[in-house]
């Protein structure tokens, strides 16, 4: 568990430089992103990693990876959004969204190692295919969940679902990097 611990460190310490990278390049301009958007971002990069998975043949060459770092990132901007609510223009700097960005990294870890605890990292014995997929489900779950207006009997809501998606990527990466 300890070198679980390190390697996610050091996969989200990627994510987190990507993040600040692009917000000053780009500012704040996702925040005024509603949540269906954000899920349908994540959805288009799971797809494109599935179609990789899928096709030896590709006709834009860049790889699995980056898509697993932008599920990250846009499921840590839909944490945010679901904190601070959508915005008309954007309205954080990079500070700030920094600031958020690792207060939900850590509370997503936290969950990791919890349920790593409980499971016994048993997602080291999956192959990276069976992540996509389960990230597919999630958003799926996701989509869903909004088109109930966020109304859910029995389920865990959709930062749950996020923060599954986070680790479920957080782990492909991990074993990519093996």
């Amino acid at each position: 568990m300890q070198n679980t611990s390190k390697q996610y460190d050091e996969v989200t310490s990627r994510c987190r430089s990507l993040f600040i990278n692009k917000m000053s390049d780009y500012g704040s301009a996702w925040r005024i992103l509603r949540l269906p958007s954000l899920t349908d971002q994540i959805f288009i990069k799971a797809q494109r990693i599935r179609q990789l998975q899928e096709n030896k043949t590709r006709k834009v060459d860049e790889g699995e990876a980056p898509e697993f770092i932008g599920i990250i990132n846009y499921s840590i901007m839909a944490l945010i959004q679901l904190e601070e609510g959508v915005a008309e223009q954007p309205d954080i700097d990079v500070d700030k969204a920094t600031e958020l960005y690792d207060k939900h990294i850590a509370q997503t870890k936290a969950l990791m190692e919890n349920k790593n605890h409980d499971y016994g990292e048993a997602w080291r014995d999956m192959r990276i295919s069976s992540l996509t997929d389960l990230i597919l489900q999630k958003l799926l779950r996701v989509k869903q969940i909004e088109d109930n207006e966020g109304k859910t009997i029995v389920s865990e809501g959709i930062d749950a679902n996020y923060q599954d998606m986070i680790n479920y990527a957080i782990f492909a990466l991990i074993l990519m990097d093996e």
